[in-house]
């Protein structure tokens, strides 16, 4: 079968490669769809070693498919079912599962595999994290499953309120879901981002207002989003949704006295970004770290997109064939769309 193979930073191509079978309790799902992401750039272009942390390896994470083969022992799944399925699964037994905070797990499993015609699904990720889909729900739409349940767990972190103004900085596929959570919990949602087109996706996602800050300096920007927010005290919630130490600075510069900034884009390893530890301290601020997704932010995602509270197809760019894979994740870091979905 074809499967994309990764070998290293700038080398990723599609190869024929054997079947693999399903063992006890995994199954085999016949992709129908699997969706580019930001890591995907990223891991193409310098590598990770945590997702691929043995070279050469199979690539992709976002995918929706029909189970094609069970293993020995599964019983929730049979061939024939739509099925989508998160990217990995925690051990349940390590300190930080024992303490409820699965996405800091010691032992994740990871799963790679989506850009390609056929993937195992592990026993674990069987078990915890793989769900079936109805009918109505679009292969295309289920795919980017992952960053839902990761955008699901930052709002559970934030504490957005009805009524509350919050600002999300980027308007790419993170921010976007993040802008449509926001407006269904009720709160008043401003979209900041450089690009006029991503700004305009955003109010379609429920904004009600945009602030391009193209061309701005910092204190420039900061004046931009505060004129929006109530009495200019600035936001009850500032969610950074870009990867940058800058956009960082930027979100918490955003806050109202006792506001909390949520921290969600993962910056390169290393990289400090800067509090002015007076209004740290003085306008009692909350900082937030949020990194990645735990199975009940999953379930919450699957029935999002299931119910179509969130329309995944609104996140997809283009459908395109596997082929064009390397092709898709040069299209995204040039700007010219946010995510693709490849269908084999």
């Amino acid at each position: 079968m074809r499967a994309a193979i990764f070998r290293g930073p700038g080398h990723l191509a599609i190869e024929e490669v054997d079947r693999v079978a399903p063992g006890p309790g995994e199954i085999a799902v016949t992709v129908k769809a699997a969706a580019t992401c930001g890591t995907d750039l990223k891991s193409y272009r310098r590598g990770h070693p945590k997702l691929f942390p043995v070279l050469p390896a199979r690539f992709g994470h976002e995918f929706a498919g029909i189970v094609s083969e069970v293993g020995e022992g599964v019983t929730e799944f049979e061939v024939g079912m739509r099925v989508v399925a998160a990217n990995t699964a925690p051990c349940g037994h390590c300190w930080a599962c024992t303490i409820n905070r699965e996405s800091l797990c010691e032992n994740l499993q990871f799963l790679n595999g989506a850009f390609a015609e056929e993937i195992v699904i592990p026993r674990a990720l069987v078990e915890r994290n793989t769900y079936r889909i109805p009918d109505t729900l679009a292969f295309e739409a289920a795919a980017p499953l992952e960053p839902l349940a990761t955008v699901v767990h930052g709002m559970d972190e934030s504490g957005i309120g009805l009524g509350d103004t919050v600002v999300v900085h980027g308007a790419g596929p993170i921010g976007l879901m993040f802008v449509r959570l926001a407006t269904l919990r009720g709160a008043h949602v401003i979209s900041v981002d450089q690009s006029a087109f991503r700004l305009s996706e955003a109010l379609l996602a429920g904004a009600e207002q945009s602030v391009d800050i193209s061309g701005l300096d910092a204190a420039q920007v900061d004046a931009a989003i505060r004129e929006l927010t109530p009495g200019g005290r600035g936001a009850d919630v500032s969610i950074e949704a870009v990867g940058l130490p800058v956009v960082w600075e930027q979100a918490v510069r955003a806050l109202r006295p006792g506001g909390t900034a949520v921290l969600f884009g993962g910056t390169p390893k290393g990289a400090p970004f800067s509090v002015d530890s007076s209004a740290m301290h003085y306008q009692e601020y909350t900082l937030k770290g949020v990194f990645h997704h735990a199975p009940k932010y999953v379930k919450t995602a699957v029935d999002l997109l299931a119910s179509g509270k969130v329309d995944g197809m609104s996140l997809i760019s283009e459908t395109r064939p596997l082929e064009a894979l390397v092709d898709s994740l040069e299209d995204m870091a040039a700007g010219r769309g946010s995510k693709y979905a490849l269908v084999p």
